[in-house]
């Protein structure tokens, strides 16, 4: 089935969507987004709870681990796995 340049898949709605929620989508694609928005039940709600989900993450405030406090707990992993593999 031969598509259209203006309509587009759901699929590619979808992925066009999560571009645009992290500013990489081009004007041509949020056009087609847009399109598809006017009309389609699905990607409205997705596109929706794609909005909540970023704007839940922004609300979080999580803090990370740096490298180093990274590094330290991956090196005592190790060491427990390895006391461990040697009582097997």
């Amino acid at each position: 089935m031969k598509q259209s340049f203006l309509f587009i898949s759901c699929e590619e709605a979808k992925h066009i969507c999560d571009k645009a929620q992290y500013g990489e989508a081009s004007t041509w694609e949020h056009i087609k987004l847009t399109i598809r928005l006017a009309y389609c039940r699905i990607t409205q709600k997705y596109s929706k709870q794609n909005e909540k989900l970023t704007e839940s993450i922004n609300k979080a405030e999580v803090k990370c681990l740096n490298a180093e406090e990274r590094n330290k707990i991956e090196n005592q992993f190790k060491e427990e796995l390895a006391k461990q593999q040697q009582n097997n």
